[in-house]
């Protein structure tokens, strides 16, 4: 459910898009980006998240950089705008608030203009610049999430995450970059299985992404994603539909393991990314998480930990013999977490960092022979 920040606090836990955006592919909302997952979005815990490649928001490329970037496309929408007037543009809007990261990213994801076309019309301001909407549309989004403080994913309705393009939605929490080191670890850890004989659940999938992510990792593997809330579900399965996954996830409306129940003990490979942020925390959060994003996937109980127990509590009978699951959680949890699994039963106990060097998933393995 929750994706939290990416850094040693997670007091406020804000999903900022990142300086520079992925570049897009406009097929389809769950094209692949061919990247390799950074730089597009970061849950960060005290403000907006820093851009993987510095601060390229506020950078310009030099000439050497857009003479290889190749020459200005054809209009790509339906709109064009002229290039000192779109930077002029930019300066207003800027002074309105928020961060170049923020606006760039609007720019890309809505406006259909990509970072590395905005860096070259720095240096060449005079050519006419296509848009796939007008700047007053743009405009609009813009005062609206200064105004409100909503997400700007929720606002245009997509947002770049690890090769993807997912659809989001109020009622649903947007995907963290950190988030995407959680799939990673997953097909890491899975055990070894005949083609087609493996079976995966992600508990409490929200946007549908750890499940998403998986199903086209694992495309010969039976899936289940499982979320509580109807909203969260409904968007989880138009991500499916549009990855074209439908048939190979199993959506399941209930909490945790619930209605995995039939499976359970053939579970060879379960994660999580449940609400762990503890409830005393909540009202500390950026207004961007905690006036928006659901607080059903964000409050973790008086210790944040109250999902990861449920989750815990029930993995040694769930999961396959031999099988592993996989959790993310609170920065400060680590301890906590690998104690409860090891209280459970199960094997191998296992702390795992993230790209910032910061404790954020614990795994652990049911015994193959009791």
């Amino acid at each position: 459910m929750i994706g939290g920040p990416s850094t040693s606090s997670d007091a406020a836990c804000a999903a900022q898009p990142a300086a520079q955006p992925v570049a897009r592919s406009a097929v389809a909302p769950c094209a692949q980006h061919g990247g390799n997952g950074t730089g597009q979005l970061v849950g960060n815990a005290t403000g907006p998240a820093a851009s993987p490649a510095g601060a390229a928001g506020s950078q310009t490329l030099g000439a050497a950089g857009a003479q290889a970037a190749g020459p200005w496309p054809a209009a790509a929408g339906p709109f064009s705008v002229d290039g000192e007037a779109l930077l002029a543009w930019r300066r207003r809007m800027l002074a309105l608030g928020g961060t170049a990261a923020e606006l760039d990213w609007l720019l890309d994801l809505a406006g259909g203009l990509r970072w590395r076309r905005l860096q070259e019309l720095h240096l060449r301001p005079e050519r006419p610049v296509p848009l796939e909407q007008p700047l007053a549309a743009l405009e609009l989004l813009w005062r609206r999430h200064r105004a409100s403080a909503e997400p700007l994913q929720y606002l245009v309705g997509r947002c770049p995450w690890r090769d993807l393009e997912l659809a989001v939605a109020p009622g649903v929490l947007i995907p963290r970059q950190e988030t995407e080191q959680l799939v990673d670890l997953a097909l890491e850890l899975r055990p070894p299985r005949s083609p087609g004989a493996l079976h995966w659940a992600d508990l409490g999938t929200g946007s549908g992404c750890l499940a998403v992510a998986l199903g086209l990792a694992l495309p010969a593997e039976r899936g289940f994603a499982v979320e509580a809330s109807g909203e969260a579900l409904a968007q989880a399965a138009l991500n499916l539909e549009r990855c074209g996954l439908v048939g190979r996830i199993t959506l399941l409306h209930s909490n945790w393991w619930a209605a995995l129940e039939p499976w359970w003990g053939k579970l060879d490979l379960v994660v999580s990314n449940p609400p762990y942020i503890p409830s005393g925390l909540l009202s500390g959060l950026e207004p961007v998480v905690r006036d928006h994003e659901p607080a059903l996937a964000l409050d973790g109980g008086p210790d944040g930990l109250e999902a990861v127990r449920a989750i815990v509590a029930l993995a040694p009978q769930a999961l396959a013999p031999g099988g592993v699951v996989v959790l993310e959680h609170h920065h400060d949890q680590s301890a906590a977490v690998l104690d409860l699994l090891a209280a459970a039963g199960l094997e191998q106990p296992q702390a795992h960092r993230d790209l910032e060097g910061v404790l954020r998933f614990a795994s652990a393995r049911r015994q193959v022979q009791p």
